[in-house]
């Protein structure tokens, strides 16, 4: 069985972190997961990937270093299956506000009789003949908490059996509680929500995660607490080469719009 090493090391205390994916390219998650990132996130939620890119992405990752995992676009039974059986280590789901909404993924997640996942895959069977033995173990489920909702919940919700951890999606959040996005990092209602989701993975024992966006951004969470951590995502890093190839060369916007 294909180790899940990313959370291995979350499980000894420290950052594991990726690179989000929202462009929908094989090719891309190919090269990204032989960065040396520790694990890649497709995004299947708010990325570009339909059902043949995200299978096909999964495979062009499995050449690489990194832990292949993936954000559902919601939480359902099927579409959780699905990735799992296409060979995805780790699930992110969104829109979880209760413990009922997370025990609902966790069943999804775990073969019985720890859940109750559905006997048979595609994909997956990559990972060796030994995986249905060894996935319950080596998946790794984070709950996204996002709303007002989520953190009153989040003892309750890092308490259900099955989740190992969270990834707190910032500008939901953000909005949840009458804060602009834009502006939330100097928001104490932002940060005070932050604080208390720390302190229900602490009490819990499960895993914190954040949303970031950037290297330098994943690192100031790290240094909060945070120890899953999305640190950019490629179409983020390639705008970013792109804007300082523009800076670079001496050209303005306004000329670049005319010449595309």
């Amino acid at each position: 069985m294909k180790l899940n090493t990313a959370k291995a090391k979350m499980l000894q205390g420290q950052p594991a972190y990726g690179y989000a994916m929202g462009m929908g390219s094989p090719v891309v998650a190919e090269a990204l997961a032989s960065t040396g990132i520790d694990f890649i996130l497709l995004d299947t939620q708010h990325g570009s990937f339909g059902g043949d890119s995200t299978n096909l992405s999964i495979m062009a990752m499995s050449g690489g270093t990194a832990t292949p995992m993936a954000r559902v676009s919601y939480n359902s039974y099927t579409l959780i299956g699905r990735l799992l059986d296409e060979g995805v280590l780790g699930i992110v789901v969104p829109l979880v506000h209760t413990p009922e909404d997370a025990q609902a993924a966790a069943d999804a997640c775990r073969l019985p009789p720890a859940g109750k996942r559905s006997w048979g895959w595609g994909g997956a069977s990559r990972h060796g003949a030994d995986y249905p033995d060894h996935i319950n173990n080596e998946l790794f489920l984070a709950i996204q908490i996002e709303s007002s909702q989520a953190v009153d919940n989040a003892e309750a919700i890092m308490s259900t059996p099955g989740v190992d951890g969270c990834w707190i999606g910032p500008a939901d959040l953000a909005l949840s509680l009458g804060v602009d996005p834009r502006h939330m990092h100097e928001d104490e209602r932002h940060m005070r929500a932050l604080e208390r989701v720390i302190e229900a993975c602490r009490n819990t024992g499960k895993i914190p995660g954040y949303a970031a966006f950037a290297p330098d951004a994943a690192l100031k969470m790290a240094a909060l607490g945070f120890i899953y951590l999305t640190a950019g995502s490629d179409s983020g890093f390639m705008l970013d080469g792109a804007r300082k190839g523009i800076q670079t060369l001496g050209l303005s916007r306004k000329a670049d719009a005319e010449y595309m």
